[in-house]
């Protein structure tokens, strides 16, 4: 045996341990930075033995973080902030979890993840101890994103070291589903040498991280984009577990098979603990366990070929590959649509009656922008106005103030050893010029629980920009998590006392509330301040925010002014 086989054959160890436990343990081997994550069986014990490895003195990888957080929505928003910052994360959770953290995950995979993110879900066949037997598979294939499916505690060891490699392969999230069964049993897996932790480096590709609506049609044709190489790679995984009866085995000559099999998940355990019957009696199916999603649609049509006009299905949960075999055998039907090599419709955008017409088959006509365009000849052309801040607009203040104290903070152009995640509302303008201000905008309340993550990550001055409206939607949680470890963060809430974006609305808790309820999430009074956000008082505020961005925990920063379209409306109802 060669030298360097030995040494990694002698580095090489044997353990006993849960499903659950298995998958933990490859997190760690695979470089670990950080995991988050809310407890629920069957998915509780990921979290508890990542907890008690980083406990534990001198254990190789323990240099991680392992927070269990208010909720699952915001355990992946921390872990899309570690991810932004280049470190691999992973999110554990049940599969009711899943629906609470949708909203970033479905977003999430519109990103150009940088650090391996990997999102660990148990689902739960049988309602052992759920109100459902949601099948986490039909997620992963409506996000478009690599999911993965072992069979016993080896592969889940394995597969979620691959995971993160599949996550920094393809820029994409990778979900992995576990079940009851595997999660809870144990037995024993082989390790191999540990991956060091990646460095703490931001990412440069500042678009691919904010999903305002131009950015985000850019980054879902990018996704879709993918979706080829996505299916080139679950083809390579199922190339290998496909298997033809050999001569001895097989239908006789000028007949198929009876029956072909296919098998998901721990089905392949339970159809394997079958086989032998089935050779006692001189037939062994074709069949293909698949372990990797999206469908391997060539597979399946090979083993099609080898099968007949019967195939028997096997999955644990619900039918998610059945159903979609009717869309893959071979039938006298041609579907057309949008999938396919050839679309009749195009895959991304909205139907309209010209995209209609010509998937009918219709002749072209012109389109309202070539009529428009020849009724405008000889007249100026329109200039495009993309959306922007009112005149006059506090937040335009708050901005200026912000960047001050960034390019303070950090001279560097792009600012490395800054992040600055902001949210969904009219502050999210702010990452259009004249401002520039904000790296990510991801979801409702991302900015606060990515701000955490980026600074577990190692960033040092991680501020999050969110509204007060946006704050009391789903911003509280996260704040929460941030005050239980006490993060060095700066939370800056750009109050202007309504929910302006969507037609000034009134915030369920007012201006006057915000104090009260901030403090009582346990952050430090000596860390909150209020600053009045006028041009008079950018100098102090400026100073001010440089403070606590530099205080070593965490601190919120609230820019109060109202809204001056709320209170022109609020002036007119005084007058009626």
């Amino acid at each position: 045996m060669p030298a360097a086989a030995e040494k990694e054959q002698s580095s090489l160890t044997h353990k006993a341990l849960l499903g659950d436990e298995a998958l933990a343990l490859g997190a760690v081997h695979a470089g670990l930075s950080a995991a988050y994550g809310y407890p629920g069986t069957p998915s509780t014990e990921i979290m508890e033995y990542l907890q008690a490895e980083a406990g534990r003195a001198g254990v190789p990888g323990a240099a991680y973080k392992a927070s269990w957080c208010v909720n699952e929505k915001t355990a992946l928003e921390a872990a899309l902030g570690v991810s932004f910052a280049g470190r691999r994360a992973l999110v554990t959770m049940k599969h009711v979890g899943l629906n609470v953290a949708a909203d970033p995950f479905i977003n999430g995979a519109l990103l150009d993840i940088k650090g391996g993110l990997v999102i660990a879900v148990a689902d739960d066949p049988g309602m052992h101890s759920s109100q459902c037997e949601q099948d986490s598979r039909f997620y992963g294939s409506f996000a478009m994103v690599p999911c993965l499916e072992p069979r016993n505690q080896q592969e889940a060891y394995d597969m979620t070291r691959e995971a993160f490699d599949l996550s920094e392969r393809f820029h994409a999230p990778v979900l992995i589903r576990m079940v009851t069964r595997l999660s809870h049993a144990r037995s024993s897996i082989t390790t191999r040498p540990e991956e060091r932790q990646k460095p703490c480096s931001k990412t440069d590709n500042k678009n691919g991280w904010m999903l305002l609506p131009a950015f985000a049609r850019k980054n879902y044709a990018a996704l879709i984009e993918k979706q080829d190489g996505l299916h080139e790679w679950s083809e390579s995984c199922a190339a290998k577990n496909l298997d033809m009866p050999d001569s001895t085995t097989k239908a006789p000559a000028g007949k198929k098979a009876p029956f072909g099999v296919i098998t998901s998940g721990i089905g392949g355990n339970y159809y394997e603990e079958n086989l032998p019957d089935l050779k006692a009696l001189g037939f062994t199916p074709p069949r293909l366990h698949i372990e990797a999603y999206p469908l391997p649609v060539e597979s399946i049509r090979r083993l099609c070929e080898e099968a007949g006009e019967r195939i028997l299905v096997i999955e644990e949960g619900q039918p998610f590959i059945e159903e979609r075999l009717r869309g893959i055998l071979p039938q006298n039907v041609h579907i057309l649509g949008r999938l396919g090599p050839d679309p009749a419709i195009p895959r991304t955008g909205e139907l309209d009656p010209d995209n209609v017409r010509a998937a009918l088959g219709l002749p072209g006509r012109p389109s309202l922008a070539e009529t428009r365009q020849a009724k405008d000849a000889g007249r100026f052309a329109a200039i495009g106005r993309p959306p922007q801040l009112c005149r006059g607009c506090p937040h335009a203040d708050s901005y200026e103030t912000i960047n001050r104290v960034v390019s303070e903070l950090d001279p560097a152009k792009g600012h490395p050893r800054v992040s600055v995640n902001s949210d969904i509302g009219c502050y999210s303008l702010g990452a259009a010029p004249p401002y520039s201000a904000v790296e990510s905008i991801v979801c409702m309340g991302a900015s606060v629980g990515m701000a955490r993550g980026a600074a577990d990550a190692g960033i040092p001055y991680a501020l999050a920009v969110i509204g007060d409206s946006t704050f009391i939607h789903s911003g509280v949680t996260a704040l929460i998590d941030a005050v239980q470890a006490n993060t060095p963060m700066t939370i800056c809430i750009l109050d202007n006392s309504i929910v302006a974006m969507t037609g000034c609305q009134r915030t369920a808790v007012p201006s006057a509330g915000l104090a009260s309820l901030i403090l009582g999430t346990g952050v430090d009074s000596a860390h909150y301040l209020e600053l009045d956000t006028r041009k008079q008082n950018s100098e102090e505020n400026a100073a001010r925010l440089k403070k606590e961005a530099e205080y070593r925990g965490l601190s919120v920063v609230v820019f109060r002014r109202e809204c001056l379209e709320a209170a022109r409306k609020r002036l007119k109802a005084a007058k009626k």
